[in-house]
Parts: structure tokens; C-alpha cells; sequence
């Protein structure tokens, strides 16, 4: 048994180091100005450095040669998915990702051309997901006519062909794409020198002329 040494401020008790790296923001709910948190973060693990690093190169290609509104739509649809719970109460996976960004991508590439026609996802759960992100996104472009629908198109598209790469990297992972856009949004709004109370939405508001 290792030797408590650690006095934790959430259980108001001394744990082991052990329990502290292990369990911290897991099962104790650390506050945030607790030394060990803080220090963790300043000096994470270099397993930890490693998959931040695999993180954003990964994120990097996803949003290679983005526009600036691109890559803010970009923002927008990832802090949406992980956010959003399916009504079902069964967890997204990144094929219900795959299926619904590829057919709501189609649905603005056929709005770009000035058709109008709702493209359906087969499945389910793909359908519901789209269903809840499309009056976010008609929001977010309202007034700015055919220029959003193309980018939106883009940025769809690219979420689609990422959620089905990294998925195919990591097969025994279905929600290895989902996971990696906890992580960075998590990061971009929590990690070091952020707010405490900074929104992840905050980070991907839109600005559209």
C-alpha cells in the first residue's frame, strides 16, 4: 500500500500520489486552485505530452488550408458533437459522425448550386444528429447567402473523411475521433492559463461578414 503524502483539498484528506494522478477530474473533483492540479498541468506526464502532440497534428491536417470562417465553423460543429447527446441515450460513435456530417455536407453542397434538397443519412442515429445540428449552423449563416453553404459544405466534408481515417487507425476505438475533439476542445478551454469558467463555445463563435 503506498503512503498517503498528498493533501488533497476536494476529499479533505492526504492521498497517495498514485490516487492523485489517476483519479484527478476522474472521480475527485478537483478544485481549481489545487497545487497538484495545477502542477499537473504545467508538467504533465510525457505520455500525456505525447498524445497532446499526436492531438494537434492530427487536428492540424484535419483543418489544413481552412479560411479563417471555415475554421471557426469548424469549431462550431466539433464543441456541438461533443456536446451532444442523442436522445436515445446511446453514445455517439464516430460512423453515426461519418454518415450524418457526409450527408448534411451533401445537403449545402446542393444548396451552394441554389437547389434545395435535404440529403438523409441512412441510419438513425445519424439522422437525429443532423437534425439537431442543422438550425445551428442555418443560425450561424443566416444572411451570408451561398459563401456559408460552400464553406460549410468543406468543413463538413473534412469532418467526414476524418471521423472515418481515424476511426480506421484506431479500430477498436469507436469513438477514437469523438475522443481526440474532447480532448482538444477540453484543452482549448480548460488547459493551462484558461479561465475556469471560459465556455468551449466561446472559443468557436462565429464572426461572419
Amino acid at each position: 500500500m503506498r503512503r498517503a503524502r498528498r493533501g488533497c483539498p476536494a476529499v479533505g484528506k492526504q492521498i497517495c500520489a498514485v490516487c492523485c494522478g489517476t483519479k484527478r477530474l476522474v472521480q475527485i473533483k478537483c478544485p481549481p486552485d489545487c497545487v497538484w492540479l495545477a502542477s499537473a498541468r504545467e508538467h504533465p506526464p510525457a505520455v500525456v505530452v505525447r498524445q497532446q502532440q499526436r492531438d494537434v497534428g492530427l487536428l492540424l491536417h484535419v483543418m489544413r488550408d481552412f479560411s479563417q470562417r471555415q475554421s471557426q465553423i469548424f469549431f462550431l460543429v466539433s464543441t456541438f458533437l461533443i456536446r451532444y447527446e442523442p436522445p436515445e441515450l446511446q453514445s455517439l460513435i464516430d460512423d453515426d459522425v461519418a454518415e450524418g456530417m457526409g450527408a448534411l455536407a451533401a445537403t449545402f453542397e446542393t444548396a451552394s448550386r441554389g437547389l434545395i434538397y435535404d440529403h438523409r443519412p441512412a441510419s438513425l442515429p445519424a439522422e437525429r444528429l443532423t437534425a439537431a445540428l442543422k438550425p445551428m449552423l442555418a443560425e450561424a449563416g443566416r444572411s451570408t447567402g451561398t459563401a456559408f453553404d460552400r464553406d460549410a459544405a468543406v468543413v463538413l466534408r473534412r469532418i467526414e473523411t476524418a471521423a472515418r481515417d481515424i476511426r480506421a487507425i484506431n479500430r477498436e476505438d469507436r469513438r477514437a475521433f469523438l475522443d481526440l475533439l474532447g480532448r482538444i476542445i477540453t484543452r482549448t478551454a480548460g488547459g493551462p492559463g484558461a479561465d475556469a469558467g471560459t465556455d468551449p463555445a466561446d472559443h468557436s463563435s462565429l464572426i461572419l461578414p
